[in-house]
């Protein structure tokens, strides 16, 4: 049964990883070696952000042990996440070709590491545990709220980087890049103020991802059919 259990939680984390390289065309163009340099990046940009916080926020977790939160900290340690935005923009850079193909490469790439750095080991320790839990099954459906997500972004770093975007969504898409890595503190205090069960916290991140990524895909093609890529 936990082997079972193990497999099914498996597939839900690397399937949908799967069948989005599969699917989405990316693979015809031999891109796989762009998708590890991405994942590379993702990793090498994970280290900095770690000695970037434990260089400027090294009594961070005393507040953890006493039980308080200092939201100005908080603030301030997700700031770093736009490192993330950071690699991104350097791994959309070294894949050539269209822009579909840049944002889905680095998007797979990126989130795919991603996975397997925070995921592997957890499921490897725990869901093969001897009883059954529906927390492992949740983390792994986050993981694919994550890949939309990290898409999402991907396409709103392209869209910042391209001098022929309408000027009247220029400034949509900064604010959507500049709210990207407080993400989680917002889907945090929404989930504190609204009481929300595990469950409704991880619907509440799928509909915001959704909502992200559908607003970048929206300007996307208003960019493709302008300039015909």
């Amino acid at each position: 049964m936990t082997l079972y259990h193990f497999g099914n939680c498996l597939a839900l984390v690397y399937a949908p990883y799967h069948m989005a390289y599969k699917f989405s065309g990316i693979s015809e163009y031999a891109t796989f070696s762009k998708c590890v340099y991405a994942g590379g990046l993702y990793i090498f940009t994970q280290l900095c952000k770690m000695l970037l916080l434990a260089t400027f926020f090294p009594d961070s977790d005393s507040n953890h042990i006493t039980g308080e939160y200092n939201v100005f900290l908080e603030i301030l340690k997700a700031t770093v996440d736009f490192a993330d935005l950071l690699g991104i923009y350097f791994a959309l850079n070294s894949v050539p070709g269209k822009g579909h193909a840049k944002i889905l490469t680095s998007a797979i790439g990126w989130a795919s590491a991603e996975v397997v750095v925070t995921r592997s080991v957890m499921l490897w320790v725990g869901a093969r545990g001897s009883e059954f839990s529906w927390r492992y099954v949740r983390a792994c459906a986050e993981s694919n709220v994550a890949l939309l997500h990290t898409a999402a972004s991907a396409a709103l770093v392209w869209l910042s980087t391209r001098s022929d975007l309408p000027r009247r969504h220029a400034p949509l898409v900064l604010a959507l890049l500049a709210l990207s890595p407080y993400r989680g503190l917002l889907e945090d205090a929404a989930a504190a103020l609204l009481a929300l069960s595990p469950w409704a916290l991880l619907a509440l991140r799928a509909l915001h991802a959704a909502a992200l990524g559908l607003t970048s895909l929206a300007l996307y093609a208003v960019l493709a059919q302008q300039i015909g890529i």
